[in-house]
């Protein structure tokens, strides 16, 4: 088969809330040849299948639904001259800077003056979780349920069990409503973050430090069975369970070209300016942190065209950066990498998460055996969701210097 080469200027993989934010901020900025590659027959991403009100909005109101902001999204980067392809599936790397796809018309190879890496993350199905039992029917992640009722209009069940207690799991929770489904129960092995979340929320009650041990049935799923903290063992009767969260970027176009990981966030290394330890190589989105929301992918995306364009003038890659690593209960911190060159993260904050409760914590950067900072938070931070560190200390961090290793004090 007869395989077309082409060159770009700028090759984005990925049509989500953060590819499509880099191509329409590109392209809008004069860049000529951006050219995004999505595998889904549409773009937009995650949001469009989720249907519930808040995207573009700010944190207490305002915005539209997932399906809205996804066509928004997707005609901003159209408008703006990007262009746009769909049913694309990238399937390697040819060279530092040079893609192979297959679509429709065939092979391609794709030669880019700078790639951006805009994947994404997914919830991790059950067999990632190794959850024992039978293999039944009725058994889904957040993200297929949503397909599933949104996008395919399938008949679900008629009771359900969700696993997890990250904000997704709400959003489960009302697609299951939607579609008619009533949820017995949310099941966590975490802590409860207040006394109150040990009663019902959102129509059902939260078992915390409860952990999924086996799912029942044969055909169709008919329980799920826990242990709570306490040793007792529980089978709740059902014929649907989702899983929720447990986040992983969807990494494995990185890995294949060679791009190094973050071992906390698991996707690439970057810095504030959103490059790899590639050269050449930028990343945006929940590919970097899963995860976090569609707006916020949106922005990054955006803020990536500056060091995109940048580096499309004056060339270069920065060398040996050094890292930023977190220490338990910290679960990682993103950006993971010191810029050299004064870009700064994302309103001027870096985000981390932790894998347990935290009231009002001490956060302590350290570097050389010199403190950068050091500050205690106001608010608790909870496992599952973001919380910040102030970045007016990089200033007094050497960026030849050894990792700078964040703690809590």
């Amino acid at each position: 088969m007869t395989r077309r080469e082409r060159t770009v200027d700028v090759l984005v993989v990925g049509a989500g809330p953060a590819g499509l934010g880099a191509a329409a901020e590109l392209a809008a900025s004069g860049v000529r040849r951006v050219e995004v590659l999505e595998r889904e027959r549409t773009a937009g991403g995650i949001p469009r299948h989720c249907h519930h009100a808040g995207f573009g909005g700010n944190r207490s109101k305002g915005g539209t639904d997932g399906p809205a902001y996804a066509r928004r999204c997707t005609a901003a980067a159209t408008r703006a001259g990007a262009t746009l392809r769909t049913g694309i599936t990238v399937t390697g790397w040819a060279g530092p800077l040079t893609l192979d796809a297959t679509g429709p018309g065939g092979l391609e190879r794709i030669t880019a003056h700078a790639v951006v890496l805009a994947t994404g993350a997914r919830e991790r199905p059950r067999s990632a979780r190794l959850v024992p039992g039978t293999r039944p029917a009725g058994v889904y992640t957040t993200g297929e349920l949503q397909q599933a009722v949104h996008l395919h209009h399938q008949h679900i069940g008629t009771r359900a069990v969700i696993i997890g207690d990250e904000p997704v799991s709400i959003a489960a929770a009302a697609t299951l409503r939607t579609a008619g489904v009533e949820v017995v129960a949310r099941v966590t092995d975490r802590p409860p973050a207040l006394p109150a979340a040990l009663g019902p929320r959102h129509g059902a009650p939260l078992l915390t430090r409860t952990t999924v041990t086996a799912l029942t049935g044969r055909g169709r799923l008919t329980g799920v069975t826990v242990r709570h903290q306490d040793g007792r063992t529980t089978t709740l009767p059902c014929d649907t369970v989702v899983f929720t969260g447990d986040w992983i970027p969807d990494h494995e176009l990185a890995r294949r070209g060679d791009v190094p990981l973050d071992p906390g966030t698991r996707g690439p290394a970057y810095d504030a300016a959103y490059r790899t330890r590639a050269a050449g190589v930028f990343a945006a989105g929940n590919l970097l942190h899963a995860v976090e929301s569609a707006g916020t992918a949106a922005a990054e995306g955006r803020a990536l065209a500056a060091p995109v364009r940048r580096h499309l003038t004056a060339g270069g890659w920065p060398a040996g950066r050094p890292a930023l690593a977190v220490a338990a209960p910290l679960e990682w911190i993103a950006p993971n990498l010191l810029c050299p060159d004064g870009d700064r993260p994302l309103d001027n904050r870096f985000t981390l998460r932790t894998v347990r409760p935290l009231t009002a914590p001490l956060l302590v950067a350290r570097q050389n055996g010199r403190e950068l900072f050091r500050r205690r938070l106001l608010r608790p931070a909870r496992p599952g969701h973001p919380f910040h560190l102030p970045a007016d200390w990089l200033d007094r961090a050497d960026p030849h210097g050894d990792t700078v290793r964040i703690s809590v004090g």
